[in-house]
């Protein structure tokens, strides 16, 4: 979380204060619905539903695709675990696959790992940085498999001119604490695929037929995923602040490029697209994994936030421990892993663990003065 403040305190009270926090109380004039029709005008879809978190959307998004048992989803090996589990959630097996200098799901492998059992490709755009979406697009025409991509790190980001969400055939954003902009906990999922969309309302909100929002379409048993009015509220005050968020964020990153460009202690990680970058972090690639851990060491002793992929929690395939122990669900006769036998292990995706062991990520900040940027600089030089 960037930026929260007296507006999005003001947007709370007011809804709080109406007494009208549940969503469809106010139709298309509720603030959830408002909210919807502002972030599919964003980033050009037809339809947006607003839920509880990114891990609903994910799971919703595939449960809209049709996705289920005997299905096998390709996840990135770097990502957090939600990317997985959310397959897990609807029955079908998450086959991770490497990432390559971009951090970002490789292309190549991706066409290694597709069975006849492949049915979605998620690409993540992790860290703000855009995936490869050509190739995956071309990847996923050619065997005609659907693609869901994972924006939860990147809402705002783009791929030459196409905002990220709007390119696959759904899009997975998420709003938490943690998140570009936030509301505590919350998500989306974009689409502009009718069924898609229609199947997925009624996965997230069982209820939904009954309030009148799905025609011709079968009524399922699903689950409850719906956001507050409360949460919506703060979430179209956010969404007013993205470009200014991203706009900060880049710049920073921009000025820190320019300065470390000709090190010798590292590479910059490349980037897909790089305009289209959210500047979430930039992203130094060292040729030993000694030199990044040392590195990094020496930034955090000197007061800078600084660390290398491989050591976040559950962001790695090495830490997704339910899937390395083979508890997919739980109850065994909910289990894909158990039905399919799959097992997951710690040298799946080699290449992976080299490169976020090699990578030392510094996150940008929106608001750091002109001082402490050269201050950064200067201490980034002397640990080089």
């Amino acid at each position: 979380m960037h930026i929260m403040g007296h507006e999005e305190a003001e947007a709370a009270r007011r809804v709080i204060e109406s007494g009208r926090l549940f969503r469809y109380l106010d139709g298309e004039d509720s603030e959830t619905s408002q909210f919807e029709q502002t972030w599919s005008k964003r980033i050009g879809v037809n339809y947006t539903i607003a839920m509880s978190s990114g891990t609903a959307a994910l799971t919703s998004g595939l449960a809209g695709l049709g996705i289920g048992p005997g299905d096998e989803v390709i996840v990135p090996a770097y990502t957090f675990m939600a990317t997985a589990t959310a397959a897990l959630a609807v029955g079908a097996i998450p086959i991770p696959a490497e990432v390559d200098e971009t951090l970002t799901l490789d292309p190549e492998d991706v066409k290694r790992k597709i069975t006849p059992r492949t049915k979605v490709i998620i690409p993540v755009h992790m860290v703000g940085l855009p995936c490869n979406m050509d190739e995956i697009m071309a990847i996923a025409k050619a065997h005609q498999l659907l693609v869901l991509e994972d924006v939860a790190q990147a809402a705002g980001g783009s791929y030459k001119g196409k905002s990220l969400g709007s390119i696959g055939h759904a899009g997975a954003f998420s709003f938490n604490y943690y998140k570009l902009i936030s509301c505590g906990e919350g998500g989306a999922l974009a689409t502009s695929d009718h069924q898609t969309y229609l199947n997925a309302l009624i996965y997230h909100d069982s209820g939904a037929v009954s309030r009148g929002h799905v025609v011709d379409a079968p009524y399922f048993a699903g689950t409850n995923f719906r956001i507050n009015e409360i949460l919506s509220a703060i979430l179209r005050v956010q969404e007013r602040r993205l470009d200014g968020i991203l706009s900060a964020l880049r710049a920073e990153k921009y000025r820190l490029m320019d300065e470390l460009s000709g090190s010798s202690a590292f590479r910059l990680n490349p980037i897909n697209d790089p305009a289209g970058d959210c500047a979430s972090v930039l992203s130094l690639l060292f040729e030993e994994e000694d030199r990044a851990l040392g590195f990094a060491q020496q930034l955090t002793e000197a007061g800078f936030r600084a660390g290398r992929p491989i050591d976040q929690d559950r962001h790695v395939y090495t830490k997704w421990t339910p899937l390395l122990n083979g508890h997919g669900a739980h109850h065994p006769g909910r289990d894909p892993l158990r039905e399919t036998g799959f097992t997951y292990t710690e040298d799946m995706c080699p290449r992976t663990v080299s490169l976020l062991s090699r990578s030392v990520h510094l996150p940008m900040q929106v608001n750091r003065s002109a001082e402490e940027l050269a201050g950064l600089v200067k201490a980034i030089r002397q640990a080089a």
